[in-house]
C-alpha cells in the first residue's frame, strides 16, 4: 500500500469501554476511533453517559472494562504520558484560582502539567480566545463565557495532539460560539484530533466530521457527516426504479427512494450530469434535481426515540 493511501493511525482508540457503579451500568461496550484532523462530536440526551465517557477518555475515571488509547498510549496504565499528548476541559467551565489573573492561571497550569510553554505562547492563546484585555485581571472578575474561553485557552496551551472538550460552548454568546468553532476547525486542519460533547446539533453539523449518538449509556449510532455532503434528490416519475438504477453505478455510494424523489449519495457534484444522462437514457423522467441537505437534528431525534 502506498503512503498516500495508507489509513490514518487513530489518535484516539476506545475499545469495549464499560462503566458500572454497583448494579447500575453507566456505559456499555463503547467502541470508537478518532483520527488526526477529525472533529468527533458526542451527543445525546441528559444522562446518556457523555460526561462519564469523557472523564474516562481523560483518565479522570477508570473503566470497569475496556481501554482507551491516546496516540497508542493507554490512558489508565500510562496516564502521565497519555495526558502529555492531550488538552481537555471536563465539566466546563474549567476551575481556576479566582484570586489570580488569567495570565497567572495559565502559567500555573503550564507549570502543573509540565507543558514547558513560554510567555509568548500564553499571550498567543489569550489573543486567540480574545482575552488579551482580560489577561491581567483576576478570574473572579470574569464572566461565565470568559471563564469558558479561558478553559479552552488552557486546553490548547501546549498544542496537544488530542483535544477533549465537554460542552465547550455552554454559556457562550453567539460570537463566542463562533470563535470556538473557528478554533476547533483550525486545530483539526493542523492535524489535532478533537472530541467534544454537545447538545447543539445544528451548530456542530456545520463543522464536525463525525457525530456519535449516545443514549442509555450506549453509542447507538455514528454519523459520518462527510458522506452526507454530496447527496442529491432527483424528482422523478419512478423513484423506486430510479434509485435502483443509481444504486448500481460506481460513483453512487447509496441510493434510496423517497417519493417523489430518488435520493443518491454521489462521489462528487461533478457526477450529477452523469446521473441525469443515465436516468434519461433509461426513460426515467426527471423534473428537478437539488442538493439533499441532511438534517442532523431530525435524524438524531428519530434515532434516540427508537434506540
Amino acid at each position: 500500500m502506498s503512503k498516500a493511501s495508507a489509513p490514518a493511525f487513530p489518535a484516539v482508540e476506545v475499545r469495549g469501554l464499560s462503566k458500572s457503579y454497583g448494579r447500575a451500568n453507566v456505559l456499555t461496550d463503547v467502541f470508537l476511533n478518532v483520527i488526526p484532523g477529525e472533529v468527533y462530536a458526542l451527543t445525546g440526551p441528559n444522562g446518556a453517559g457523555k460526561t462519564t465517557l469523557i472523564r474516562m477518555l481523560t483518565g479522570l475515571a477508570f473503566p470497569t472494562r475496556g481501554e482507551v488509547r491516546i496516540m497508542g498510549v493507554n490512558v489508565h496504565t500510562d496516564g502521565p504520558r497519555a495526558r502529555a499528548l492531550m488538552g481537555a476541559v471536563v465539566e466546563a467551565p474549567a476551575k481556576f484560582y479566582p484570586q489570580f489573573t488569567g495570565t497567572e492561571n495559565l502559567k500555573i497550569h503550564a507549570s502543573l502539567t509540565g507543558a514547558g510553554v513560554g510567555p509568548g505562547r500564553i499571550s498567543e492563546v489569550l489573543a486567540l480566545l480574545e482575552l488579551t484585555s482580560m489577561g491581567g485581571r483576576r478570574v473572579a472578575e470574569y464572566s461565565l463565557g470568559q471563564r469558558q474561553r479561558l478553559g479552552v485557552a488552557s486546553a490548547i496551551l501546549a498544542e496537544p495532539k488530542v483535544l477533549i472538550l465537554d460542552e465547550p460552548t455552554s454559556g457562550l454568546d453567539p460570537l463566542g460560539i463562533g470563535l470556538i468553532h473557528r478554533i476547533v476547525t483550525s486545530l483539526a486542519t493542523s492535524g489535532c484530533a478533537v472530541i467534544l460533547s454537545t447538545h447543539h446539533l445544528r451548530e456542530i453539523a456545520t463543522y464536525a466530521h463525525t457525530v456519535g449518538i449516545m443514549t442509555g449509556g450506549r453509542l447507538v449510532d455514528t454519523v459520518d457527516l462527510r458522506s452526507r455532503t454530496s447527496a442529491y434528490r432527483f424528482r422523478v416519475d419512478d423513484p423506486v426504479g430510479a434509485a435502483a438504477l443509481l444504486e448500481r453505478q460506481p460513483y453512487v455510494r447509496k441510493a434510496t427512494p423517497r417519493p417523489p424523489y430518488a435520493v443518491a449519495q454521489l462521489g462528487a457534484q461533478a457526477n450529477v450530469p452523469e446521473a441525469l444522462r443515465l436516468l434519461a437514457n433509461e426513460d426515467v423522467a426527471v423534473y428537478e434535481v437539488t442538493p439533499d441537505h441532511f438534517d442532523l437534528y431530525e435524524y438524531y431525534r428519530e434515532r434516540v426515540e427508537y434506540a
